[in-house]
C-alpha cells in the first residue's frame, strides 16, 4: 500500500517562500505523472504537475511563482513556492495526476499566508 506524506507547510507572510515535499513509501511513483493539489475551500484544484521525465505544467494562478520538481531516486516530489499570496492559503496534497492511478490521499500540509 502506497503512503503519501506531505510536509513543509507553515505560516508565512505574503511575499515569502515555502518548499513542500511529498514522499511516497510502499511503491515507486517514478513512472507516474505527479501533481500537487490544494484545497482552499471545498474544491480540490491542481496546482502543478510533473511527468516522469520532468516536463511540468502549472495553473495560471501560480505560473512564475511555483516550481515543481522531482527526485525519483528518493521517491520525492517538491513544490517550491515563492512570492506567496494570501489566496495561496490551503491544504496542499500530492498524488498521481491520472485519476485511476491515484493512491490514498495523505494528510496534506497546511499553508497559511498572512497579508
Amino acid at each position: 500500500q502506497v503512503q503519501l506524506v506531505e510536509s513543509g507547510g507553515g505560516l508565512v507572510q505574503a511575499g515569502g517562500s515555502l518548499r513542500l515535499s511529498c514522499v511516497a513509501s510502499g511503491s515507486t511513483f517514478s513512472d507516474n505523472v505527479i501533481g500537487w493539489y490544494r484545497v482552499p475551500g471545498k474544491q480540490r484544484e491542481l496546482v502543478a504537475r510533473i511527468s516522469s521525465d520532468g516536463n511540468t505544467n502549472y495553473a495560471d494562478s501560480v505560473k512564475g511563482r511555483f516550481t515543481i520538481s522531482r527526485d525519483n531516486a528518493k521517491n520525492t516530489v517538491y513544490l517550491q513556492m515563492n512570492s506567496l499570496k494570501p489566496e495561496d492559503t490551503a491544504v496542499y496534497y500530492c498524488n498521481a495526476y491520472v485519476a485511476d492511478k491515484r493512491w490514498p490521499w495523505g494528510q496534506g500540509t497546511q499553508v497559511t499566508v498572512s497579508s
